[in-house]
């Protein structure tokens, strides 16, 4: 359906108004609803429902994957490569130390940012919220409500008179 707008974006002009929206949109029945702030607005994602990110899950995971290949890869060298410097153990795990808490570090960075832009959908150039005419003030000092169309209670008539009644500043619908 290309003729299928996004959504509607209920602007408002503080986040307490933003936040009795919400929660009065949520109790109509909505689902698909995002808020743009230009700060974070207390207990605004708990109102919305946002899922907890298990982004720290995947920091673990990666730092002992890190971990894992850093004291194997050194193991294998040091019995691949048998060096008996000084009377030394072939594996002295105190001398793995400083490799293995770099490569540690590395993977779960790394698996932390490239799982943060995968849950983000990045990269992703355009957005159907940007072409909303007044949608540039949320980084500003205005509060957005959107209402998306995949909604199954959204009709484009009754959700914006809805959002209307809530104190919404402005209505726009925002075309896909």
């Amino acid at each position: 359906m290309a003729d299928r707008p996004y959504g509607l974006l209920a602007e408002f002009d503080s986040p307490e108004a933003l936040l009795a929206a919400a929660r009065k949109t949520r109790e109509a029945g909505y689902r698909a609803l995002d808020a743009f702030t230009p700060f974070p607005v207390e207990g605004l994602a708990r109102t919305l429902r946002l899922p907890r990110p298990k982004i720290s899950w995947v920091g673990l995971f990666g730092g002992l994957a890190g971990g894992t290949f850093a004291l194997l890869m050194q193991s294998y060298i040091s019995f691949d490569f048998p060096l008996n410097v000084g009377g030394r153990p072939v594996y002295a795990l105190s001398a793995f130390a400083v490799v293995t808490f770099e490569l540690t570090i590395l993977f779960s960075a790394l698996s932390m940012i490239v799982v943060m832009l995968w849950q983000n959908g990045l990269p992703r150039l355009n957005f159907p919220l940007f072409a909303a005419r007044r949608f540039h003030l949320a980084s500003k000092d205005r509060f957005f409500l959107c209402v998306e169309s995949r909604d199954a209670a959204f009709d484009e008539q009754v959700t914006a008179s809805f959002l209307k009644g809530l104190g919404a500043i402005s209505v726009e619908l925002v075309p896909s």
